[in-house]
């Protein structure tokens, strides 16, 4: 209870909903032998801490989660992960595609589609990018390998991303941002409403769209991981500050 009588703070911090991934506890090393069976849920803890740098309270969400959580949260994240279906759009997989997690696609698509119902906030990151256009009825670039060095460290920033005057994107990042890149996929033809507002410029694919936006949504997915690049990124933090505008009004 909040003994001024008033809204707690806590009551008015923007709670962010991130998705996250579900395997079998017997792929992780060290594991006994009784729970090697068991399913475990897997969020990546820089999703968390980068919402919390930007003033919100992040909620993970587990796969087997009622699509009603949206009803409790004021954004929504769409974190990384594996290679999309190809069957989602259409395609037969490339012959160097990853295994897909079809339970995952499933969720976060119609977990995509309850968010864009309410017009909840929403942020695409690599994957969750990919997810937003798919959705939307775009395809995807199965194999482009030059974006992904094993070498390089998390936040290694390959090339810069040049946004287009005007767009939400512009506002938060302004011209260009130089970014990392640790994916393999990427956006090829934009689903209905989808508008590419990002482009790569100075890397491997100029021209290449890596941050688009939804007509007459709040949605913005972007290609890199501003969670891996230190400090409070403007992506998450334009998603906690729309989110901040929606508690207030």
């Amino acid at each position: 209870m909040n003994p001024t009588g008033g809204p707690s703070m806590l009551a008015m911090t923007p709670l962010i909903g991130i998705t996250g991934e579900q395997h079998v506890a017997a792929q992780l090393d060290g594991m006994i032998e009784a729970i090697r069976p068991l399913q475990i849920d897997v969020f990546f803890a820089d999703y968390a801490r980068a919402v919390l740098r930007a003033g919100g309270l992040p909620v993970w969400i587990p796969l087997d989660t009622p699509l009603e959580i949206l009803e409790r949260l004021d954004g929504l994240v769409l974190s990384g992960g594996v290679d999309v279906a190809s069957s989602r759009y259409g395609q037969a997989p490339h012959p160097k595609a990853e295994t897909p997690d079809l339970q995952r696609d499933r969720y976060e698509l119609e977990l995509l589609g309850r968010a864009l119902e309410h017009d909840l906030p929403v942020l695409g990151i690599c994957r969750g990018c990919q997810i937003i256009n798919v959705h939307c009825g775009g395809t995807l670039h199965q194999y482009l390998p030059a974006h992904f060095d094993k070498n390089q460290t998390l936040d290694y920033r390959l090339h810069d991303v040049v946004f287009t005057p005007g767009s939400a994107a512009h506002r938060v990042f302004g011209d260009r941002t130089p970014v990392n890149s640790l994916h393999h996929q990427g956006l090829d033809r934009l689903g209905e409403g989808v508008v590419g507002v990002g482009i790569v410029d100075g890397g491997p694919d100029d021209g290449l769209i890596e941050a688009i936006e939804v007509t007459n949504r709040r949605v913005l997915g972007v290609q890199w991981h501003p969670e891996l690049l230190g400090g409070s990124d403007p992506a998450i933090e334009w998603l906690v500050d729309v989110c901040r505008v929606s508690l207030n009004s």
